[in-house]
This record gives C-alpha cells, structure tokens and sequence, in this order.
C-alpha cells in the first residue's frame, strides 16, 4: 500500500466536488467571464471549483499549503506535517483550459496535485465533460477511466525514432512571441505528425501512448504540477526546455522518455 493512498482518495473526493460544480456551469447562460491582469479569463465556475477545494483541504489536511490559480498561495494551519514526508503543498488549477469552458468546447479539467517539497508526487486530472479522468501516485502507477467507465494503466510508447513521433505543441503564438518559432519548425520537419490538442489534454495522450512529445509555454506551476506524476509514473520524463523542471520553470518539454534528450537538443540554445 502506498504511503500517499489517503491523499489519492482525498484527490479524487475533490475531483467529483470539482466536476459537479463546473458541469453545472458549462455552457450556462448566466455565466460570468472577467478579464485577469494577464488578460487570461477566469468564470464564476473558475472561482467557486477553487473555493470548495480549498474548503474540503482545510477540513481534512489543514496544515497543507496551498498554491491555486485563482487565490494564490495560502499556509496550512496548525503544526507543520511530520518531517518524514516533507513539505506539503496541494496545488488546483479550478479549470485547465477556461478558455474551452466559456465557448462551450468540452475540453478542459480541474488539476489537483499534491507536491512533497516542491516535486508534485500524486495528482488527479478530471475532465467531466469528456467523461475521462487520470490520476497517478507512488507504488500506485498512473491510470484512466475512460467515458465507459473502465479503468486501464497508463504506459507511455516505446517509439524512440523522431520520424515515428507524434508531437503536440499547443499555441503557435506562444512558440513565436517566446523565439522558437524555427525550433518548433526544425522538430515538425523531422516528426511524424504534429497536433496542438492543447492544455492538459496533450500529456494525458502522452501518458497514454497515443503521442511522444509535448512542449508549450508561458506556464505556472498550476497548469503543469497535476501533469508530472500521471506523465512520471506511466513512464515519461518532464523537464523544462534546458534544465530539471522546478516550480519557476515556465517553457516544459514531456517525453515518452526515449525521445527526451533527443528533443531538448533541438531545442537548445
């Protein structure tokens, strides 16, 4: 039994609290969409998912920090958990891929990951309107339940040839305004497809074998702590472009593994 099995069952307890209240919300008439200071959107659903969230984490793991996208980072109450497990931070993104919610395109999910001094080592990745979730954690493995509700491990492929891989690179834009519009050119030429399926739902793929590499920018630790683990644990690898992947890390690259050091030369600078 993994040591982390309570927090993988509280994980999950919170993805159906997080399923219920943006399934209510999608493609409502009344819903309320802002305009962050990034200028990225946030909804009403956005904000309430990360209020229950938080609500359900301060009842049962209070002395757990918390990093969400929507209300920042919050301490855990109280006595700080036992040295032998570390620092404990659970970190929510509400909504992955709000802009999909408020235009009624179904693809987009709560991502709830529970970092161990820093390194996200369990998480859950629930897309309601999809009817799939993923979910990972340590002497667990990385599985999927699909819109049928059968359950499957997740492996990532064994393609360890460029011209055999399928890569997915989210947003053009973001590749040109960050300068790697010729290395996102050089790898497309080499590969054997390429796609943007975009958000989270890109690695699920990858964790499940249906592609080799996937590598975006512009993100924060929320949008990318919940992919680790399932990503990890089906036997990729993460890193950013040039260096481990930390919280700060902005530009990532996943792999099958195989295919990791291969890529990151491609993209060296």
């Amino acid at each position: 039994m993994s040591n982390f099995t309570a927090d993988l069952a509280l994980a999950q307890t919170m993805a159906d609290a997080a399923d219920q209240i943006a399934l209510a919300r999608f493609m409502a008439l009344d819903l309320n969409v802002e305009t962050k200071p990034d200028r990225s959107p946030v909804t009403d659903a956005d904000r309430a998912v990360e209020l229950a969230l938080k609500a359900l984490l301060a009842q049962h793991r209070p002395a757990d920090s918390i990093i969400g996208e929507e209300f920042g980072t919050s301490a855990g109450a109280g006595a700080a958990p036992s040295t032998a497990t570390g620092k404990r931070e659970w970190i929510i993104d509400p909504i992955d891929g709000t802009a999909n919610f408020m235009r009624g395109v179904p693809v987009w999910a709560s991502l709830i990951a529970l970092a161990i001094d820093g390194k996200p080592i369990l998480s859950v990745v629930s897309a309601p309107a999809l009817g799939r979730r993923w979910w990972a954690a340590p002497d667990v493995g990385a599985f999927t339940r699909d819109v049928s509700g059968q359950v499957r491990s997740l492996s990532v492929s064994k393609i360890g040839n460029l011209e055999d891989a399928s890569f997915s690179y989210n947003n053009l834009q973001l590749w040109d305004s960050e300068g790697y519009l010729d290395e996102l050119m050089k790898i497309s030429r080499l590969v054997w497809r390429t796609r943007a399926y975009g958000d989270f739902l890109s690695y699920m793929f990858l964790a499940e074998g249906s592609l080799e590499i996937v590598a975006e920018h512009d993100l924060k630790v929320y949008d990318v702590a919940a992919l680790v683990p399932i990503v990890e644990e089906a036997g990729g690898r993460f890193s950013a472009f040039d260096a481990p992947l930390t919280q700060a890390s902005s530009s990532v690259l996943a792999t099958n593994g195989a295919l990791h050091a291969a890529v990151q030369s491609l993209l060296a600078r």
